[in-house]
């Protein structure tokens, strides 16, 4: 692993740790957990050397265009490094508070998965000041709505639901079993529409789901086992929307989308294709990251799973990049 690479995960890191003390908000940390994302993923058996560096390229320019404190790199060479098992316990100390309800459509653990893996993956990273910033963001997420755009609901009413038998969620004590369900939840709908309330939380279906199972691989069981009922609220809320018969009668609530909605474009290319990074996502901030994380997640969810079927390939191309 070069200096290089190890960067773009410490990069995200102090991206996400940084991210209330610059903004006063959680939404910055997206791009530090895309860099994270975005540096697994391309290690994907799938992505060839270069699509790698065209991969590499746009998340480090992502993260340029972010980082406000040039000399952010230097904290790699920090020699007060909290240990790493006393960073990663402070950080699931602050997921304790959320991980049983669905908060921004899982963002606390989304983030907190990010962060916990790049640390594992470094052997340690932080002093108390940065540790201090990813347990402050993480535990902010208490007492938040579910997220603010849905189809056929609204922020209270599924903030209110909850996981029934009728409901015919299969049983999920995997991470394979929850990236299958997930992967039949995507390939489920017959129309992906392009909207906040729909593509975006169909994308979120999978970074949550696919951060419960990074909590699972890094020994957190109990977590990935109680953060599947908020994830099956989510699963839940998206299902009514398999089916909109009339745009004139559906119930959107949003701050961002508006009737009627669109279908998604199909993305021609995929991220694994060299060709998909000829795009300047630049241009559309990356998505707000999304363009890495969204990847990153949906190829770990299909190499734990057989068959891979075609119809998760062909429905995500309605997620990604839009």
């Amino acid at each position: 692993m070069n200096r290089m690479n190890t960067s773009l995960l410490i990069e995200g890191l102090s991206i996400i740790s940084h991210c209330k003390k610059e903004t006063r908000d959680i939404w910055q940390a997206h791009f530090g957990a895309a860099a994270i994302g975005s540096w697994f993923f391309a290690r994907n058996d799938q992505v060839d050397s270069g699509t790698r560096q065209r991969i590499l390229a746009q998340t480090e320019q992502m993260v340029r265009s972010v980082s406000k404190n040039n000399d952010r790199f230097d904290e790699m060479e920090a020699t007060s490094t909290i240990d790493r098992l006393q960073a990663e316990s402070a950080i699931l100390n602050a997921l304790e508070r959320t991980i049983d309800d669905l908060h921004w459509v899982g963002h606390n653990v989304i983030y907190s998965a990010a962060s916990l893996s790049a640390i594992r993956e470094l052997d340690g990273w932080g002093t108390e000041e940065q540790i201090a910033g990813l347990i402050d963001l993480i535990g902010s997420f208490e007492k938040t709505i579910p997220g603010r755009s849905w189809i056929g609901f609204s922020a209270s009413e599924v903030k209110r639901f909850s996981v029934t038998p009728q409901d015919h969620f299969p049983t999920i004590r995997t991470p394979e079993a929850l990236s299958n369900f997930v992967l039949e939840e995507l390939a489920s709908f017959p129309v992906i529409y392009r909207a906040e309330a729909h593509h975006d939380l169909i994308g979120h279906l999978l970074t949550f789901s696919h951060a419960l199972n990074i909590l699972h691989d890094l020994g957190y069981t109990s977590f990935f086992d109680r953060g599947l009922v908020p994830l099956l609220k989510l699963a839940k809320a998206l299902r009514a929307s398999r089916s909109i018969p009339s745009m004139e009668a559906a119930k959107l609530v949003s701050p961002v989308d508006r009737l009627p909605l669109q279908p998604a474009t199909r993305s021609k290319y995929l991220p694994t294709d060299r060709e998909f990074w000829d795009a300047d996502y630049g241009k559309t901030n990356w998505d707000f990251g999304h363009v890495f994380k969204f990847a990153h997640s949906f190829y770990d969810h299909l190499e734990r799973v057989q068959p891979q079927k075609a119809l998760y390939i062909e429905a995500f191309r309605y997620i990604i990049a839009q």
